[in-house]
């Protein structure tokens, strides 16, 4: 039974959320503010995290941050009553999986929930069969390890999806709109900034020298293209 922590600071919303999602069979943790919400997410294993954006004493960026920068992948919708762009590709850059505007219909995030878990099924399972070595770079897809010579990178679970969508396609031509839908699972349209600035991070990273890459290249009017 998946495992769901949702972290809500309205009762009421959280009380319904938790009765409907129980109903559709998942087991569902809640906490009412950003802080016990990321302790909760420190001290046990989920299998999703429902995230609101605007809770008290940490926010939902923050939690989501924190996580992150912990080395906690578990995957994140995001609850914002904000529409605007900016707060969408936010939250994505820090490693959100999803997100829904409010006011939203209990069928889509039921919809949305089901799609995140199962995609996080198939990326545990492309991911544990493949490994990376890209010139002095090794990267581990199954535990989420990256080394570039000597030193180990930080990088978020977006980041090495995303890595990992490249190198499954290597030396292909991907779309930014094939990045947004196969990774984050889009089929809406979102700025391509957010896949631009991914790649921009992950050559920073990655590439020997960011200002002249030489394996993630960019394919202008297309996209990318990584060279082995």
């Amino acid at each position: 039974m998946p495992r769901i922590l949702l972290i809500e600071d309205d009762p009421g919303m959280q009380a319904g959320l938790r009765d409907n999602l129980e109903i559709e069979g998942y087991e569902v943790d809640t906490a009412g503010d950003g802080e016990s919400g990321l302790l909760k997410l420190r001290e046990s294993k989920y299998d999703l995290v429902i995230l609101d954006v605007m809770l008290p004493k940490i926010s939902g960026f923050d939690v989501l941050k924190n996580a992150r920068e912990t080395g906690i992948g578990t995957p994140v919708i995001m609850l914002t009553a904000k529409g605007e762009e900016i707060d969408r590709v936010l939250g994505l850059e820090l490693g959100a999986d999803d997100y829904v505007t409010k006011p939203f219909s209990l069928r889509e995030l039921l919809a949305r929930v089901k799609a995140v878990l199962r995609r996080g099924d198939r990326g545990e399972d492309q991911a544990s069969a493949e490994s990376m070595v890209l010139g002095s770079l090794r990267v581990d897809f199954a535990t989420y390890n990256a080394v570039l010579g000597d030193k180990a990178l930080e990088m978020t679970p977006k980041e090495f999806e995303v890595l990992h969508y490249l190198w499954s396609h290597r030396g292909e031509n991907v779309s930014r709109d094939t990045l947004l839908t196969e990774v984050w699972g889009y089929d809406e349209s979102i700025s391509s900034r957010t896949v631009d600035n991914f790649i921009l991070k992950l050559r920073q990273k990655v590439e020997t020298d960011p200002s002249r890459p030489r394996h993630i290249i960019t394919i202008h009017g297309i996209g990318y293209k990584l060279i082995p």
